[in-house]
């Protein structure tokens, strides 16, 4: 069978299990004693084993098996959980995400079988588990015999011991009529086999290819729960031989033996009799084919009685993508409809007006609900970082705790795919240069165990995501030194900048203020991957830090990238859109309210000093407005800081589509994107955030 087009499915459900197996061993870590968790990391490893044996990962099946073999004891109370143990069931986890990540790579899991990690496992039952020691050269002795259950000769053929009904008779009594054989088989799987149901589905599998089955003991529903010993049975129609059907069978893998023979003539005939008869009473071979078909059904509608539990769907971005261009191309061409409708001047018409206001919030609900379905909880990204601290913590050898809050916050599932390798490289930093070594926090009176907090929440149209540390804080002085000795700054520009400015040296390319480099960092290569990643998803970084009491890193993004309300301006003449999310208020401003601090324009807002940037200096265009004319000023926020934009004209509020520049003339950072109006006009989109 292949097996191919359910590796995706596999590798999805197989992230999922690696991720719960990660959170329980991290729990059990805290609470050895806690069966809940022991009985979850058990049914994990016993659910990846089976999926590895139905993909046929062989290493993947026999890591996990050992695993399961181990908790099986533990759950039993033969022996507990330590730290040891736990120690290794964290390499094995890694072995299972290398497994995984090469099977995604190469649709195959390696060479590697990690004999280390099964010998370790097997140490584990041998020591602390007496009735389990001989467990694995037991394996061994079955191999040699593994027909055991067929030894006797008078149970070989259990299918003998299948009682039929009128049904069953009939159809078989037609079978023969028509020339067909009707078999008996009873197959035997290996006991070594771990997946049992899955050898039987595929010997199902094989003889539905060659014919009809009429009746299977154990049913097809405790086969598929397991709930049957290492044999099962069927009474099976075919056109083939017993030789090519037992052929058939034979080719699945771990199938010990099985019996096939043909039927006695003598019962199918006698029923073939009555079958004759019920025939003569309009039972024609349709109308028996119908009966064959009625066993099966019971089963189909005892399955069917089954509660439905599983109410997702799996959907590949790409669509989404899809979908989401569509919506967009929709907005546009709404707006252009409102356009056209306000320039010929018949909105007063309530024949086109109400249609127009009803394709308006149809279009506005429409591109919510897919928004909705395209956001997810960053908890995805972020559920992978305690293993993570937990290694560092090891690695580093200082004592550290992360502290997550707000992992159900939402984000655009592209922001989400990106942001993690950020995040990764914060907590590595706060792990690394953040904390100080257990000495130094004595020394300084802080708790011997470090704290990295992780906490993410929703702002207006963002999503903040902030790291901190409870750690050194930034030496903005070594950082000023270091900058002078790589040449990145000169003694003099140093003197006149401030500690933002210093900080910010630290985003650059290369730029490191570790002693050594080490394989957790020192390269200079992580706040630079932060700033540029997190700029390309258009957010921002921001640093707070105070020396000796620690860091916060605080990322925004936007909640979507696609489409978003805006407010439209114009700048002498031209038109642009500025984010509604990032405006908190539209001023009217008097030029004599208008003061200077250091040489630069502000206002004094209801007690708010807040600095003037007038958006037809910027981008080099005359303004419309003569000197003596009063601003109109839009205020807008990024974290605390505010400032005011002044622009010549409001032309009112809009849904707009962000359309990308492009690689070209992607260098200006006030400019985010493009939009088309309803109009077929260009407006340029604002970057408020690289503004302030």
């Amino acid at each position: 069978m292949d097996v191919s087009q359910y590796l995706e499915i596999f590798l999805d459900e197989t992230k999922e299990h690696l991720q719960s197996l990660s959170d329980q061993l991290m729990n059990l870590e805290q609470d050895p004693e806690n069966m809940d968790t022991i009985n979850e990391i058990f049914r994990a490893a016993h659910t990846l084993k089976g999926m590895a044996g139905t993909m046929g990962y062989k290493r993947m099946q026999t890591l996990t098996h050992d695993m399961e073999n181990v908790f099986s004891e533990v759950r039993n109370g033969t022996f507990k959980a330590d730290g040891s143990m736990i120690d290794v069931l964290f390499q094995c986890l890694d072995a299972l995400e290398e497994y995984t990540e090469n099977i995604q790579n190469t649709s195959d899991e390696g060479t590697n079988d990690n004999e280390h990690l099964i010998k370790a496992l097997n140490d584990i039952l041998n020591s602390k588990g007496g009735s389990v020691s001989v467990a694995a050269p037991a394996k061994e002795e079955k191999k040699e015999e593994p027909a055991a259950p067929a030894a006797e000769d008078s149970t070989k053929e259990k299918w003998r011991e299948i009682p039929l009904g009128d049904t069953e008779k009939t159809v078989m009594a037609e079978a023969v009529k028509m020339g067909k054989n009707v078999m008996g088989i009873t197959v035997y799987v290996q006991e070594t086999c771990i997946l049992k149901a899955a050898r039987a589905f595929l010997v199902y599998k094989a003889l539905e290819e060659l014919g009809e089955t009429i009746v299977s003991v154990p049913s097809a529903q405790d086969i598929e729960d397991e709930k049957f010993d290492f044999d099962f049975s069927v009474i099976f129609i075919t056109d083939a031989d017993c030789e090519t059907v037992k052929g058939a069978i034979m080719n699945v893998s771990e199938i010990d033996s099985c019996y096939v023979s043909l039927m006695e003539a003598e019962a199918p005939r006698e029923e073939e009799k009555k079958a004759v008869k019920a025939e003569e009473k309009s039972l024609s071979t349709p109308a028996v084919t119908n009966n064959a078909s009625a066993a099966p059904a019971k089963n189909d509608k005892n399955k069917n009685a089954k509660p439905i539990v599983n109410r997702t769907v799996r959907v590949d971005i790409e669509k989404l993508d899809v979908l989401m261009n569509l919506v967009s191309e929709l907005i546009i061409a709404k707006n252009s409809l409102v356009s056209a409708a306000a320039t010929e001047g018949i909105t007063a018409n309530s024949t086109v007006n109400e249609p127009i206001e009803y394709l308006e919030s149809v279009t506005t609900n429409l591109h919510e609900s897919v928004m909705k379905v395209r956001m997810v909880p960053i908890e995805s990204v972020v559920q992978k970082f305690p293993k993570m601290i937990r290694d560092l913590s090891k690695k580093l050898d200082k004592k550290m705790q992360l502290f997550m809050s707000g992992e159900e916050t939402e984000l655009d599932r592209t922001v989400v795919d990106e942001i993690g390798d950020p995040l990764m490289h914060l907590l590595r930093n706060s792990a690394d240069h953040g904390l100080e070594s257990a000495e130094i926090r004595a020394q300084r009176g802080k708790p011997e165990v470090g704290s990295i907090y992780l906490e993410a929440y929703q702002d207006g149209n963002n999503v903040v995501i902030e790291v901190r540390d409870d750690g050194n804080g930034i030496d903005v002085e070594a950082v000023k030194a270091k900058a002078i000795e790589r040449g990145t700054i000169t003694p003099e520009q140093a003197e006149n900048m401030s500690d933002k400015d210093i900080i910010g040296l630290l985003f650059l390319p290369s730029f490191s203020t570790a002693k050594k480099v080490s394989d957790v960092s020192g390269r200079g290569v992580g706040l630079d991957v932060v700033k540029s990643k997190i700029e390309s998803l258009s957010g921002d970084v921001e640093v707070k830090t105070k020396l000796g009491e620690g860091s916060t890193f605080i990322i925004r993004l936007p909640l979507t990238l696609a489409i978003i309300q805006a407010l439209m301006v114009e700048v002498g003449g031209e038109k642009y859109a500025i984010s509604l999310g990032s405006i908190q208020t539209i001023e009217d401003i008097s030029p004599t309210e208008i003061k200077f601090v250091q040489n630069k324009e502000v206002i004094n807002l209801r007690g708010d000093v807040i600095p003037l940037i007038r958006l037809n200096e910027v981008l080099d265009i005359a303004s419309t407005k003569g000197p003596d004319d009063n601003l109109i000023v839009a205020i807008v926020k990024k974290g605390d800081k505010l400032a005011g934009l002044v622009v010549d004209e409001l032309m009112g509020q809009q849904e707009i589509v962000i359309k990308s520049l492009g690689k070209y003339i992607n260098k200006s950072k006030v400019i985010s994107g493009a939009t088309i109006l309803g109009d077929g006009e260009i407006a340029l989109i604002i970057d408020a955030n690289a503004l302030l």
